[in-house]
């Protein structure tokens, strides 16, 4: 009887891990102005959703520069053209741009940054996008954010 208890609930702890929401995601970003991924889906489940970006480049951030910045899809292009002259040290992005969800910083070669967020900022039925910011990428480096 206790072997039959421990069974079950050994099933019962590990399909709950299964079951368990992936609240992060890993991005790759490249020389070739591209993400790894065109579509982030977010489980309605998660509270926070944590975004690393990662450059598997060679190029340094003030040539081939990337970072992950999250908005709505009819914001992405005005927060795009307002962050150009905002300049690398600013990630390319205007101070307190309330339109901006989430972003990382600007980063170049071998590097890294995460960003975590509160998804109750994301409302269901709302399109959303992800873009690089740094200036001329957006138009092959963005994607869809989809909450499901």
């Amino acid at each position: 009887m206790f072997a039959k208890l421990v069974a079950v609930s050994l099933l019962t702890l590990a399909s709950g891990q299964l079951l368990a929401a992936e609240c992060k995601v890993t991005v790759d970003s490249t020389d070739q102005m591209s993400f790894n991924t065109k579509a982030v889906e977010i489980d309605k489940s998660c509270k926070t959703f944590t975004v690393e970006l990662t450059h598997s480049g060679s190029l340094p951030k003030n040539v081939m520069g990337h970072n992950w910045v999250l908005s709505s899809a009819e914001d992405m292009p005005k927060i795009a053209a307002d962050g150009m002259g905002a300049g690398i040290d600013k990630n390319y992005l205007k101070d307190g741009d309330t339109r901006i969800i989430a972003h990382t910083k600007i980063i170049g070669a071998g590097e890294k940054d995460s960003v975590t967020f509160d998804v109750s900022k994301l409302a269901a039925g709302t399109d959303y996008a992800f873009f690089c910011s740094f200036p001329g990428h957006i138009s092959m480096m963005k994607g869809t954010v989809t909450l499901k």
